[in-house]
C-alpha cells in the first residue's frame, strides 16, 4: 500500500514552490488563492524572502502547508491509500485525503500559527532534542524535573524532542546527559509546542476546528495523537484539537502504518526529514521524496 507523509514546521527554505508556480497553472492558481485568503503575498516571501522572514510564525506554517498540498495536487498518479503528517503536516494530509478543503485548511493553519505565537509569548518556553536514550527513560527523567517538561515528539528510536518551560527544559537536558544521552540540545524554536504550554492556543483553535466542515476521507489518516488509522470526521477533529498539547507519536504511527500494510512512504513537501525518520524506524520499507 502507498503511504503519503507530509512534513511540519522547520522544513521550509527560500525558493520553495517557485518551480511549481512557474510551470503549473494549477499551482499558480492555488498560490494566488492563498495570497488572497491570507491577506498578504506569501508567494513573495516563499520565492524571494530571507530565512528570517520565512521563520515568522504567520509565514512558516502556511508556507510549509502550501508547498506540500500544492505539490500533492500537481503529482501524477497521486492516489494515497493512507496518509499522515508530522504536527502541522497533519493538515496537509487531511487535504490530501479529502477530509478538508484547501481553503478551509489554509484558514485553520493560519489561525493555528497565530494562536501558537500568542501562547509562546505568555511564558518563556522552548524545546530540546534528546539523542541516544529510549522513550521510557526520557519520560522518566522528565517526570523528575520541577516545572513543566514533557516528551513532545517521538521522532524515531533514540531521537526524542522534549518541550516545556525554559528553565525546566534546561534542567532536563542536564539530567538526560547524566542518564546517558549522547546529546541533549536546546532547539531554536519560539516556544514549547506539543506541551501543556500550548493550552491557550488549543482552546482558540478548538472553536475554529469545530466550526469547520470535515468530510469523510478517501483513505485513513494516521493521527499524531493516537498513532492509529482514523476515518471518522468527528474523531479526526477531536484528535486535531488535542494535537497542540499532546506529543507527536511519529515512531508509533509509522510502525502502525507498516503493520497495516504500508509498503512505500512518499514524503510530499519541502525537505527529506520524514523519509530519514522512516528509514531509522524500519530499514526495509521503501521511501521516496516527491
Amino acid at each position: 500500500m502507498k503511504a503519503y507523509i507530509f512534513p511540519g514546521q522547520g522544513a521550509q527554505f527560500t525558493g520553495m514552490g517557485k518551480d511549481l508556480y512557474d510551470h503549473s497553472t494549477v499551482a499558480r492558481e492555488l498560490f494566488e488563492k492563498a495570497n488572497e485568503i491570507l491577506g498578504f503575498r506569501i508567494t513573495d516571501i516563499l520565492f524571494e524572502g530571507t530565512a528570517d522572514e520565512l521563520k515568522e510564525t504567520k509565514v512558516t506554517q502556511p508556507a510549509v502547508f502550501l508547498h506540500s498540498v500544492i505539490l500533492a495536487k500537481t503529482l501524477e498518479n497521486f492516489a494515497p491509500e493512507m496518509v499522515a503528517g508530522h504536527s502541522l503536516g497533519e493538515f496537509s494530509a487531511l487535504v490530501a485525503n479529502g477530509a478538508l478543503s484547501f481553503e478551509d485548511a489554509l484558514r485553520l493553519v493560519s489561525k493555528r500559527a497565530l494562536a501558537m505565537q500568542k501562547a509562546c509569548e505568555i511564558t518563556p518556553s522552548t524545546m530540546a532534542a534528546v539523542l541516544g536514550l529510549d522513550d521510557k527513560t526520557v519520560a522518566a527523567v522528565c517526570a523528575t524535573i520541577d516545572g513543566i517538561v514533557v516528551p513532545a515528539n517521538y521522532n524515531c528510536p533514540g531521537q526524542l524532542v522534549i518541550s516545556g518551560e525554559f528553565s525546566a527544559v534546561e534542567r532536563a537536558c542536564e539530567a538526560m546527559k547524566l542518564a546517558g544521552a549522547k546529546r541533549a540540545i536546546l532547539l531554536p524554536v519560539g516556544g514549547a509546542f506539543h506541551s501543556p504550554m500550548m493550552e491557550p492556543a488549543r482552546e482558540e483553535l478548538a472553536a475554529a476546528i469545530e466550526a469547520t466542515r470535515f468530510l469523510k476521507p478517501i483513505c485513513p489518516v494516521y493521527q499524531n495523537v493516537t498513532a492509529t488509522a482514523v476515518l471518522n470526521p468527528a474523531e479526526i477533529k477531536k484528535n486535531l484539537i488535542l494535537q497542540l498539547t499532546a506529543p507527536v507519536k511519529w515512531t508509533q504511527l509509522v510502525q502502525q502504518m507498516i503493520q497495516d500494510g504500508a509498503t512505500s512512504f512518499t514524503e510530499v513537501g519541502p525537505g527529506k526529514v520524514l523519509v530519514g525518520l522512516v528509514n531509522k524506524i524500519d530499514k526495509e520499507v521503501e521511501t521516496i521524496s516527491a
